[in-house]
């Protein structure tokens, strides 16, 4: 691990300002993604900038009738909150289907959005990674890759976003708040938050230099069943080969997402229409520009089937 300075901020916008002002500089929450690349010197940060200190770990209703997650709301408390569980149970299922209980604890919900991806070859400094160091090659393209993506790729990266948590959040229509340098705010559709890779993979969302989560917003609940189906190697400590998180009304209409086959979580609203006539219609809308691999191929009939188990569980 490399050298680095650090400091304790004080405020949101005093906390963005110190991370736009500075090259080379980062925030730290939780630590649990951000730590083990510095270890790697995957990242190499000059200088952290601690936000534990401000009050952005609370829980509170909306004006509307929805939730609002501060950004350093633990994983373990947000999965155990009274409301998330009655009204978003998604959320909660998503998230204990995640990492482990101790990484659960520490993990925050912006650190959540902003993990990278668990590509190996992105994580062996010795292999050519575009989103590592751009320009240089991506292994995986011809390399191994059934545990990487299929749909949102492109000639320059097929690395998904490993994350359960935001799968979930995008089904739920969720919205990011930020404060940027300057003090001004804005909201973002968690629909529009992480990128696709195009030319450049090295930028996984669209947030600006120094721009600062500081909560994520679900709309009032909208009642149907919720779920959470993920399909692993393992039965725990493992990314989703690929998950499906589920908001189902009794008439099987609803809201769908897919995890473990893009660079972001994978859903349309064409797909979600198309619900009610069941699981293969929706995923033939969601990977008609399908790109996998040999290796990966098999992850469209597995997500197919991930959503009928779901769909199956919804009408019983």
């Amino acid at each position: 691990m490399k050298s680095f300075t650090y400091e304790r901020a004080t405020s949101p916008a005093a906390a963005a300002s110190a991370v736009a002002s500075r090259p080379g500089a980062k925030f730290i929450a939780g630590g649990t993604n951000l730590l083990d690349l510095m270890k790697l010197e995957i990242e190499t940060p000059t200088h952290l900038v601690d936000v534990n200190g401000l009050a952005l770990d609370t829980i509170e209703d909306t004006a509307d009738g929805g939730l609002r997650i501060g950004a350093l709301v633990r994983n373990t408390d947000l999965a155990a909150h009274p409301r998330v569980r009655r009204d978003y149970a998604a959320l909660t299922r998503a998230i204990v289907a995640g990492a482990s209980g101790q990484l659960r604890n520490r993990a925050t919900t912006a650190g959540n959005l902003l993990q990278r991806t668990r590509c190996p070859y992105f994580y062996d400094t010795n292999m050519p990674c575009n989103k590592r160091a751009a320009g240089s090659g991506c292994s995986a393209i011809g390399g191994y890759s059934r545990q990487l993506g299929i749909v949102g790729v492109s000639d320059s990266c097929i690395a998904t976003y490993p994350g359960d948590m935001a799968v979930a959040m995008r089904a739920l229509k969720a919205t990011v708040e930020t404060v940027r340098a300057d003090g001004a705010t804005r909201q973002i559709a968690l629909a529009d938050f992480h990128r696709l890779p195009g030319d450049d993979p090295t930028r996984d969302n669209v947030l600006e230099r120094g721009e600062l989560i500081t909560a994520v917003t679900l709309p009032a609940p909208v009642g149907g069943r919720h779920f959470y189906q993920k399909v692993r190697d393992r039965a725990s400590y493992a990314y989703a080969l690929v998950s499906v998180a589920a908001v189902v009304q009794p008439d099987g209409s609803g809201t769908i997402a897919v995890g473990g086959v893009a660079p972001r979580p994978w859903a349309m609203a064409e797909a979600d229409a198309a619900l009610p006539k069941g699981s293969q219609a929706a995923t033939a809308i969601l990977f008609a520009d399908a790109r996998p691999t040999e290796e990966n191929r098999f992850k469209i009939a597995l997500a197919e089937r991930a959503l009928a188990s779901v769909l199956s569980q919804a009408r019983s």
